[in-house]
């Protein structure tokens, strides 16, 4: 098993980022927050998970080893490959999802694309005694409830690092998230959470067509 990967950025992609090891490239499948803390050219090590399929050796990189031990718990529920156990952390932190199952969220859980109420009521009953207590449950609810009062969300801030990671200005950034921002307040509204990956994929659309 390749338990991490180290060295520079050599290229990102909104899921992918390739990370040059000893003159290889390895191409890595990240979530949004995970590419948000890369630099092009910068040093980088990311803990990893190797999927193995018959036709196929697919890297999964994470920002740290608790991230990656979440994504392989989650795989163990049954219907969980690892796109949806990647979808779910894009998502939800993994604090947030040990949360969502203790409490037996099921809003939570219906949030990520492809999950429905039946699947969320299933992965709850699945989970519940694989994912454990969160790590730090005072601290998540209350950062929780300071984002809720503080009126912005948080998305606009990891989606503009998203961004200015694949290497656009601040300004086209800036100006990105300005127009994808009807398409969150109205997941916002719907009470669910923003959906970062498919906002950058609508920011970069408005970015290639600007250009």
């Amino acid at each position: 098993m390749i338990a991490f990967v180290s060295g520079a950025v050599a290229a990102l992609a909104p899921t992918t980022a390739v990370i040059e090891v000893g003159g290889v490239g390895m191409a890595v499948h990240c979530t949004p927050h995970t590419i948000a803390g890369l630099r092009l050219g910068q040093e980088a090590k990311l803990a990893t998970s190797l999927v193995v399929r018959e036709d196929s050796l697919t890297l999964y990189g994470f920002a740290d080893d608790d991230e990656r031990q979440v994504f392989e718990l989650l795989q163990t529920a049954s219907g969980v490959g690892p796109r949806l156990a990647q979808a779910m952390l894009g998502v939800h932190s993994p604090d947030a999802l040990r949360l969502a199952v203790s409490t037996g969220d099921e809003k939570a859980l219906t949030a990520v694309p492809g999950i429905g109420k039946k699947g969320a009521q299933k992965l709850l009953l699945e989970l519940k005694d694989k994912l454990g207590q969160p790590l730090g449950t005072g601290a998540l609810v209350g950062a929780q409830r300071a984002a809720a009062a503080a009126g912005p969300a948080p998305w606009t801030e990891q989606l503009q690092a998203a961004l200015i990671g694949l290497g656009y200005a601040s300004r086209e950034a800036d100006e990105a998230v300005s127009a994808v921002t009807p398409q969150a307040e109205a997941a916002l509204a719907a009470g669910g959470p923003a959906p970062v990956p498919q906002l950058l994929r609508a920011a970069l659309q408005t970015l290639n067509r600007a250009r």
